[in-house]
């Protein structure tokens, strides 16, 4: 009894201090301000705040919270996200963040990330929680907590490719249109000669991400693995899961692209000044006939330049080669490509996921936050697509508020501009290629290669604008240089390390 008169009081006074701290959790009674980071340029009329102050509304009424944007600029824009979010100094809470482009893994290693509980993310965000499976929280766990949720209910193909337009194409006698590197070439070589004022591919600047890569993965079986380096320099095999290696320091394929690369320019593939044109602008001369392809992924080509080309290039039949066509070599976009996290500073965290539940699931703030407001930006035809209604005006009605982090199928609305039947076509043909990739779940630990890994990305930014664009005089000379470097820069430490730790993954599964 005497134990009991000491245990009762004890109990009620854990279960008060309980209640208050549930309490404290749900409480919404303040009113408070989020900041959301972002990818893109800052928005250049009024559409955007527009469509922001009526969603701050919503949100207002729904979770008494109003969300800032902040833009992370294209110009540099790794090196200024990871400033941002690395200063933890409170300025964001919503973080986009991805796995494979906006170093998701390495950022949650340094504590950028707040971890989020189960139960926390549960109580915060239901229906987000609700919706996902316990497989895909695994692919965004770190030690064994959850860094960020997945955008893992949105179909997307972002494999890049050239866009090319299939009436030229016919003329250069593809009759069924380009399905590798040689169909290309054969293509380049036909504008060159009988299209003198069409510059075959306007590049701009000293772009090198995709068309290097793009090659090996059409010319072989490499699978690039994400969460190494954003120069997708590093994989695997189809036929080998099990080794590590890099297609730039191994293999044929990168020495034959560098020799054609070599070609394209001695043809004028490119303005042989290109790296000093800063007006250039390659789309929007694709739009005007001036050049013969744009480079860029899947979901760019159907959603946008292909029907823009429709009714711009009437009879161009704007069509896309993929890389990986010619070995149907094709990995499935991660589900963590986007990816929305809270920064560990963030003042208001529960509050920041429980914005985050509606702007991913809530039909109100979901199509303000994608489409703008209605009658404005979008209406519903008869046939239930998504259009611009009479009087919109690009300039001044169109808007970026980037949310690329938590896209949901079941409230998208398809457009009535997009090339459906294009998209339908080729997404088929790519569920019948597509793999899933092998280690989306394997959180690479850098520490003990990351000064490696430096020397190896700037070589790389020294070496393939030269290689990539033809300007070196004798490629294979200049690939084993290249290579050469890479060796002493340590690549082969690098190799050696992650070989260790893919064992170590290996041998756990």
């Amino acid at each position: 009894m005497k134990n009991l008169k000491i245990i009762i009081p004890l109990v009620c006074f854990l279960a008060f201090c309980s209640l208050f701290f549930i309490k404290s959790i749900d409480d919404i009674s303040e009113h408070v301000t989020l900041t959301y980071l972002t990818t893109g340029n800052i928005p250049q009329n009024n559409a955007t705040e527009e469509i922001l102050k009526e969603l701050n509304k919503v949100l207002t009424r729904k979770a008494n919270a109003e969300l800032k944007i902040r833009y992370v600029p294209w110009d540099q824009y790794i090196k200024t996200y990871n400033s941002i979010i690395e200063a933890k100094d409170g300025s964001v809470d919503l973080v986009c963040t991805a796995t494979d482009w906006l170093d998701a893994w390495p950022n949650a290693q340094k504590g950028l990330y707040l971890p989020l509980s189960r139960n926390m993310i549960k109580r915060n965000a239901p229906m987000t929680f609700a919706t996902i499976p316990q497989e895909h929280w695994d692919l965004c766990k770190l030690d064994n907590k959850i860094y960020f949720i997945p955008e893992d209910n949105y179909a997307q193909w972002i494999n890049h490719g050239f866009m090319y337009r299939k009436d030229w194409a016919k003329e250069a006698g593809l009759i069924f249109g380009i399905h590798s590197w040689g169909d290309l070439t054969q293509y380049f070589e036909h504008i060159r000669k009988n299209r003198p004022n069409v510059i075959p591919w306007d590049v701009k600047g000293l772009s090198t991400d995709y068309t290097a890569i793009g090659y090996i993965v059409s010319k072989s079986d490499y699978i690039p693995l994400e969460g190494i380096s954003t120069t997708h320099m590093f994989g695997v095999n189809k036929q080998k899961f099990n080794r590590i290696y890099s297609p730039i320091i191994e293999g044929n394929e990168f020495i034959e692209y560098a020799k054609l690369m070599r070609y394209w320019a001695s043809i004028g593939v490119w303005r042989e000044n290109f790296s000093e044109t800063k007006n250039t602008d390659n789309r929007k001369e694709f739009y005007q006939g001036k050049t013969a392809v744009d480079q860029h992924h899947t979901q760019t080509w159907y959603t946008i330049v292909c029907p823009r080309m429709t009714k711009m290039q009437s009879g161009s039949n704007c069509s896309f080669f993929w890389f990986g066509e010619e070995r149907k070599n094709l990995t499935r976009t991660s589900i963590t490509h986007g990816a929305m996290a809270i920064s560990a500073a963030s003042k208001n965290p529960e509050r920041a996921l429980k914005v985050y539940d509606l702007l991913r699931n809530d039909p109100e703030c979901y199509y303000l936050i994608n489409y703008g407001i209605k009658g404005k930006q979008y209406i519903i035809n008869k046939e239930g697509y998504r259009e611009h209604p009479v009087g919109y005006d690009a300039n001044k009605d169109s808007f970026d508020l980037n949310f690329w982090w938590g896209r949901n199928d079941n409230l998208e609305i398809r457009d009535s501009e997009s090339s459906w039947d294009k998209y339908d076509q080729i997404t088929e043909l790519y569920n019948e290629y597509a793999i899933d990739s092998p280690y989306t779940n394997l959180v690479w630990d850098l520490t003990n290669i990351s000064d490696e890994v430096k020397k190896l990305n700037s070589l790389w930014n020294e070496y393939m604008p030269l290689i990539c664009f033809g300007k070196a005089d004798d490629p294979e000379f200049y690939v084993q240089r290249f290579r050469n470097e890479l060796k002493q820069a340590g690549i082969e430490t690098v190799l050696n390390e992650l070989q260790m730790q893919l064992n170590s993954f290996n041998a756990k599964k």
